[in-house]
């Protein structure tokens, strides 16, 4: 028996653009585009009826900022995992993206195949973040007051924040390790205080930038 197709949805309000990515993803990939659009209130409606695996949006959109559109969906209950592709390759706009929670952050003039392979790993539920803007968000991991720079981290804990870099929730890195979940929560506080953290969100960005600059703990 094969497995279902896993199935996205489009969000940009250039035409062009969205029958491009749904070519792209569906015969490079396999991958179902059930709904496009450009519109935010049919966007809200395609999300809450089709459920999608994955949400596809641009950022700039005359109707309404992705942002603004971010947050809609997010307060109307729908956690479906969001992957931001756009030409917007400001500082701001990732900061923004990464503290919503977003599972990447693309640019539009990246290669296809590169695209492709980056929602594949959005989709495993890494955290993807275009490499052109790799020196950004070293800044961004930089202007934290010396957040990142605390104490060295043991084995489990490295291995933790690696977990938590691809959202992996607690009870997921717990039958991951098999532990219990209450030790990993003691795990992930010891990792925040020792890298002076105050979220797992800044932990993901913390550990992936740590790799898109090529050095290690």
């Amino acid at each position: 028996m094969s497995e279902s197709p896993i199935r996205v949805v489009l969000i940009d309000d250039h035409g062009l653009c969205r029958r491009g990515l749904a070519e792209l993803l569906e015969h490079r990939a396999g991958i179902r585009v059930v709904g496009a659009t450009g519109e935010p209130d049919a966007a809200l409606r395609l999300v809450h009826e089709l459920k999608p695996d994955l949400l596809i949006m641009d950022l700039r959109m005359p109707a309404m900022h992705g942002f603004s559109l971010l947050k809609r969906i997010r307060d109307e209950g729908l956690e479906t995992p969001v992957v931001i592709l756009t030409m917007c390759d400001s500082h701001d706009d990732l900061a923004n993206a990464l503290r919503a929670g977003v599972r990447g952050y693309l640019l539009k003039d990246m290669d296809p195949d590169d695209v492709v392979d980056s929602i594949r790993r959005a989709l495993k539920g890494e955290l993807v973040v275009a490499p052109a803007m790799a020196t950004k968000l070293t800044h961004l991991l930089g202007a934290q007051s010396g957040r990142g720079e605390g104490r060295a981290l043991t084995e489990r804990e490295l291995e933790i924040l690696g977990y938590i870099a691809q959202g992996m929730s607690n009870k997921g890195i717990a039958k991951a390790l098999d532990i219990s979940h209450d030790t990993v929560k003691l795990h992930v506080r010891h990792i925040l205080s020792k890298l002076n953290l105050s979220s797992r969100v800044e932990a993901a960005v913390y550990a992936v930038g740590r790799k898109f600059s090529g050095s290690a703990h």
